[in-house]
């Protein structure tokens, strides 16, 4: 049995203005263990970027408990957290001249600062981050002149260069075409794969990552559902993931298809 490295308890997720809270999804229960691909999957608007966001402490829960490695996330240092947990975002960066390898450096700064030479340890992280994504090519280019492709790979690296247990992508797939697509989902697979890192990512692209994840966390307006392929589908969990007259779930195709007109 795996060790859970991250766990919520009766989460409530959502936003509060003028002391009015605005629930997004509540009752949310996860266990994720170590060394696993783990797709969260649901609709526009369903909360999908809100869960991740309250998981890594960008933004408070409105009640509940978010545990990492069995203790609670608002007990952990910035510092603490950073070296524990790394999130990809699809927000293009700002403006900068910073290269690839500049780019993919910052990872290290939870364990050093601007002003430390990045010394023989620190760049061993980061040639194996550029190994792994296969982007060592790419180290002298400035940031800018990448495709969105390129530099998906660069923000993982990043994340890699970051040596956290657990990485959090949301979205990762957002701007990319199919053939990038299917190259993140198998890089961010065989990364658990050699790794043994936790990797949980936000998508919409549903059938791909039902091709490659180990484990899933689906939304939906009703509740929030958890468990391997075998367990979702013989619970016809997937049939309640979209309510549509286009699409539904093939249970033998094991994917979304489009309904006959």
């Amino acid at each position: 049995m795996k060790p859970i490295v991250l766990e919520t308890n009766n989460l409530t997720i959502g936003y509060q203005n003028n002391r009015k809270k605005h629930v997004i999804a509540s009752n949310i229960d996860l266990k994720i263990p170590k060394g696993q691909f783990v797709a969260l999957l649901g609709k526009n608007g369903i909360g999908k970027s809100t869960l991740l966001r309250t998981i890594t402490n960008l933004q408070p829960s409105l009640s509940g408990e978010v545990k990492i490695n069995g203790k609670n996330s608002n007990l952990y240092t910035q510092k603490e957290l950073a070296t524990t947990l790394s999130l990809v975002l699809t927000d293009r960066l700002s403006l900068s001249q910073l290269t690839v390898f500049e780019l993919i450096a910052l990872g290290r700064q939870p364990y050093t600062n601007w002003i430390d030479k990045l010394d023989n340890h620190h760049l061993k992280k980061i040639n194996w981050a550029m190994e792994q994504t296969e982007v060592i090519r790419l180290k002298n280019k400035r940031y800018y002149e990448l495709s969105d492709g390129q530099l998906q790979r660069v923000l993982i690296a990043r994340a890699l260069a970051q040596d956290t247990e657990i990485i959090i992508l949301d979205e990762p797939t957002a701007h990319l075409d199919m053939h990038h697509s299917i190259k993140v989902f198998s890089l961010l697979k065989k990364l658990v794969e050699t790794t043994q890192k936790t990797v949980i990512v936000s998508t919409h692209e549903i059938n791909l990552a039902i091709q490659t994840a180990h484990n899933f966390v689906l939304l939906s307006e009703k509740k929030v559902t958890t468990g391997d392929l075998d367990k979702l589908i013989n619970n016809n969990a997937f049939d309640s993931l979209f309510s549509s007259e286009f699409i539904f779930f093939n249970k033998k195709l094991q994917q979304f298809v489009l309904r006959k007109f």
